[in-house]
Parts: structure tokens; C-alpha cells; sequence
């Protein structure tokens, strides 16, 4: 049987165990009386209890009192937890008292004073990057694309928070005007080839000027120019350009290798002819000064045997013209025809720059009945030279 069904409950009870009140009342059980009965406890709790022989007033001031006490401690705590923090290795915090710069904390438990107090808490070792890229004009008005990669940290935490309102939003700013300054003086082929590292060593000193200048606490470590290019409209022919400067300097390269090659050689054999025509005037000079003091010699010679003279240079002459046949002359001891023939040996050798020398009573050179008479008649002047040297 239920407990709200007629007699079903003689005792006239509720479901959560209390009398009801006025008969057959339903609902829930007396919210009022439940505050009440916490109130009291509290009471208990911060020493606002009844007063003895007293009315309900003071039970009521009591009550006041406690809620207040609990929500001062609530507050306190809260203040507390937020006024105390933590501040890591990497980090420094900066309180300012009344809006003026008071400290400048470093790493540990630190407390300050809210509301009075106000603190900036950041990182000041963590590298930050920033990155900006934009369309620009170069030296020789041509426009380029230029990625640019600014690497950066918070050196002075003070000045960063202080000084300026948005430091990295100057920092921006900043970059874009010393870039366009940088590529604004540079050529396009410095700006697309080999010119990048110069740029960002240039943009870096650029940029880090503008920070001291703004006082902005922010100290630039690294800038990186990646690979620029031409607008997406003109890329086809950078391309081209491109190609042909390639193409140029290889073709530069290979006639700078030809002349290497050829020039040293060229410049060896002129110095070989200018010696050999060094060594073949000293020869001719040389040989000039021996004919001359040989013909002196010689003309006091003759002066002194004209005859004797006159008939030697005949001999040795027409020894010199006679000693280059390859024939061969044998004349007779007692005055008979002279026989000429002609060896085959003798012809194989001359063939091969080889001419028999004359010895004895032999004596080389004959070509015909002319060159017999001629070989006879040298033989008869030679013997009388013989003869007249003997006298």
C-alpha cells in the first residue's frame, strides 16, 4: 500500500521520514527549515550561537556575521591565489605599482598586489620567428617575389613592454621597410642568384638599428633571404633569361678552357722560334766573324804566294763541288783513258743521304766525258803543286 493512500501510514508521515504538518499536506519538505538548521550549524561553527534567555534577534545577527566571515575568507583566498606565481628559468616578469615600473623579477615564487599591481610575464630565451614576403622593385626596376625569415628574442623585458605599444607589430613594420630599402639597391640578378647572404647580412644590420632607435627591448639573432623569384606572371621568362645566362657563362667557361689550353701552348712555340732564331743568328754571326778572319788570314797568304795561293783555294773548291756525286772516277797511273763506273752499292747509299768520301788515288765526282777530263785535270794540277811545295 502507498504511503499517501488513506490509512495506509497511521503514523502520518512523509516519504523523507518527517510528520506532515495540517493533516494530509503534500510536497517536499520545509526548505526554511533546512536553511535553518545550516545557519545554525555555521553559527555554531564561527561562535554566533543563540543568546540564552535572549529573543530571535540575536540569532539572525549571528547568522549575518558568519556569511560574512566566510565570504571575506572566500575573497582572501582568491586574492592570494592569484597574486602568487611562478616564474620559470626562461622567463622574467615586470610589475608595474600604480601604472610606474616598479621591478623586474627573475625565476622562483613571487607575489605582488593586485589591483595595485600589475605584471607582464614572458619569455625572454625562446627564439621567435617572423616571416614576410611581398612583391618589390629592384635597382634596375624589375619586380621581384622575396621571402624573408626574421629570427628574433626579447633582450630587455622592460623596454618591450614599456617603450612601445605592439613591439612585434613594429617589428613588422620595420622588417618590411628595411627589405624594400635592401632590394630597392640591389640588382635583380644579385636578388635571385648569388647576392642573398649579403642582403640579409644587410637587412639584419638595418633592422636591428630600427630596434634601438624604438627602444623596443628586441634583439634580431638571425634573418634568412630564401630563394626569390619573379611574379607568377613574368615566371616563364625569368626562366628564359635564366637559361640564356646559363647558357652564356658555359659557353664562356669552355672558351676560357680553350685558351688556357691553347695560349700556353702558342706562347711555348713562339719562344722556341725566337730561340732558334736567337741560336741561328749567333750561329750565322759566328760564322760570318770565322769566314772574315779566315779571309784576313788568308789574304796574308796570298800575298805572301799568290800562286801556291790561288791554285789550294781551286783544289779545295772543286774537292767541295766533287765530294757530293755518288760516282766514282779510277784514272790510271800511266796517263791512259780514265774509266768511270758507276757501283750499285755506292748508288743505294747516296740514296739515303750517304756519299762515298775519296781516298788515296781515288777521286770522287764524275758524271761525264766533261767531269773525266776535268777529275784529270786536277789530278795533274794537284801533283804539280806537290812538286812546287817540295821545291
Amino acid at each position: 500500500m502507498a504511503w499517501n493512500e488513506p490509512g495506509g501510514n497511521s503514523n502520518n508521515q512523509d516519504p523523507w521520514g518527517g510528520k506532515r504538518r495540517g493533516g494530509d499536506r503534500k510536497g517536499p519538505p520545509d526548505l526554511d527549515e533546512a536553511f535553518r538548521k545550516l545557519q545554525e550549524s555555521l553559527n555554531s561553527m564561527f561562535g554566533g550561537g543563540k543568546k540564552r534567555g535572549g529573543d530571535g534577534n540575536g540569532s539572525s545577527r549571528g547568522g549575518g556575521f558568519g556569511l560574512l566571515g566566510i565570504g571575506l575568507v572566500v575573497l582572501a583566498a582568491i586574492w592570494l591565489y592569484s597574486a602568487i606565481y611562478v616564474v620559470d628559468e626562461q622567463e622574467q616578469a615586470v610589475v608595474l605599482r600604480f601604472g610606474k615600473y616598479y621591478e623586474t623579477v627573475g625565476s622562483g615564487l613571487n607575489i605582488y598586489f593586485p589591483p595595485f599591481d600589475k605584471k607582464y610575464l614572458e619569455n625572454v630565451t625562446r627564439e621567435r620567428t617572423y616571416t614576410k614576403q611581398g612583391q618589390m622593385l629592384t635597382e634596375d626596376e624589375n619586380i621581384v617575389e622575396v621571402p624573408l625569415t626574421v629570427q628574433y628574442r626579447i633582450s630587455n623585458l622592460q623596454d618591450y613592454v614599456l617603450n612601445v605599444d605592439q613591439p612585434e607589430v613594429s617589428l613588422q613594420h620595420a622588417t618590411d621597410s628595411a627589405l624594400r630599402h635592401v632590394v630597392g639597391s640591389t640588382t635583380m640578378d644579385q636578388v635571385l642568384t648569388e647576392g642573398r647572404e649579403l642582403m640579409a647580412s644587410e637587412i639584419k644590420k638595418r633592422l636591428q638599428g630600427f630596434m634601438d632607435t624604438y627602444k623596443t627591448g628586441i634583439t634580431i639573432t638571425q634573418v634568412n633571404v630564401q630563394s626569390a623569384a619573379a611574379p607568377r606572371e613574368v615566371q616563364e621568362a625569368f626562366d628564359d633569361v635564366i637559361r640564356a645566362r646559363e647558357d652564356e657563362q658555359r659557353s664562356r667557361n669552355q672558351a676560357e678552357t680553350y685558351a688556357n689550353g691553347v695560349v700556353p701552348e702558342a706562347r711555348g712555340q713562339a719562344q722556341r722560334i725566337i730561340e732558334d732564331a736567337n741560336g741561328y743568328r749567333d750561329e750565322v754571326v759566328s760564322r760570318a766573324k770565322g769566314e772574315a778572319d779566315r779571309f784576313t788570314k788568308l789574304v796574308t797568304e796570298y800575298r805572301k804566294a799568290p800562286e801556291v795561293t790561288r791554285q789550294r783555294l781551286y783544289l779545295e773548291t772543286m774537292q767541295d763541288v766533287y765530294s757530293n756525286t755518288s760516282k766514282v772516277l779510277v784514272s790510271s797511273e800511266k796517263g791512259g783513258n780514265n774509266l768511270i763506273y758507276l757501283p750499285l752499292d755506292k748508288m743505294v747509299n747516296s740514296s739515303h743521304g750517304n756519299a762515298p768520301v775519296a781516298s788515296g788515288s781515288v777521286t770522287p765526282q764524275v758524271t761525264d766525258a766533261a767531269g773525266a777530263r776535268a777529275a784529270a785535270d786536277l789530278q795533274q794540277q794537284q801533283r804539280e803543286l806537290r812538286s812546287r811545295e817540295t821545291r
